[in-house]
């Protein structure tokens, strides 16, 4: 594999784990879904409110209290994941690493011995996200250039290039972490029945297509005699894209309620 296409499939992972990062943190408190409804469209909406769900707290997992985790395959995960970056960002600092201790962007190793638990944990204490964009600089070779002090000196680059080995180290990491992250989630690729719920125009099965590059889709075993307003697939079957999934859901919801759709 060259050089380009390492970064690129290291930075693509990086980014998954960073934009799927809140799905995981509701999961942990939610009980392990089931195939239906898909994830994407589970905490769109808390229940009988329009509003988005929203989690803003980036404190590290193991900063914080768990006393009854509703997910604890979720909170596995999580806890993996964020040791796996935190444990490649020191891997990558030690070997490229040049910023001065005053440099925002430089990443702080832990410090067992202070009283303090956020000081203890260094950069970790800043979460994941930070993690994971501060791994993506190193990547990318971001602030490897000699810089300028106020009088025109030049100072030796805050960082170092990344060496070939440490970065393909990197891809290997992150894209373990992504893949660990979207099986948790059930957004990896992988086809499964929806149960217990017939098609509400025919009756037909229900096939949940999930793939992690792209939104959910279902099929209906019936095929072009389904009368759902849908288009058919390339295989003549009806399928709900994203944008028909949300009618779907609430066309299933009449059909338990007895309502004929």
């Amino acid at each position: 594999m060259n050089y380009t296409t390492a970064v690129h499939e290291t930075v693509t992972a990086l980014r998954c784990v960073r934009e799927q990062w809140v799905e995981l943190l509701l999961a942990i408190e939610t009980p392990p879904a089931d195939v239906w409804p898909p994830r994407q469209l589970a905490h769109t909406r808390r229940a009988g409110d329009d509003e988005p769900l929203v989690v803003e707290d980036r404190a590290p997992l193991v900063l914080r209290e768990h006393p009854a985790p509703l997910n604890l395959d979720a909170l596995d995960a999580g806890l993996a994941i964020e040791r796996m970056l935190f444990d490649l960002a020191d891997t990558l600092a030690a070997a490229v690493q040049h910023a001065k201790q005053d440099d925002p962007r430089r990443w702080e190793f832990q410090h067992p011995g202070a009283a303090n638990a956020r000081r203890a944990a260094g950069s970790r204490a800043y979460g994941l996200h930070f993690a994971s964009v501060w791994i993506e600089g190193r990547v990318l070779d971001e602030d490897t250039e000699p810089e300028q002090q106020l009088d025109g000196t030049p100072t030796a680059p805050p960082f170092k290039p990344l060496p070939p080995h440490l970065l393909h180290e990197a891809r290997r990491t992150a894209r373990v972490a992504e893949g660990r992250l979207l099986r948790t989630l059930g957004l990896d690729q992988r086809t499964m029945p929806v149960p217990d719920r017939p098609c509400p125009w025919c009756g037909g099965e229900l096939t949940l297509h999930t793939t992690p590059d792209g939104a959910p889709s279902v099929t209906c075993s019936t095929g072009e005699d389904c009368m759902a307003p849908v288009p058919l697939d390339d295989r003549g079957r009806r399928v709900w894209g994203w944008g028909d999934l949300v009618g779907l859901v609430d066309a299933l919801a009449a059909t338990e309620q007895g309502i004929k759709v």
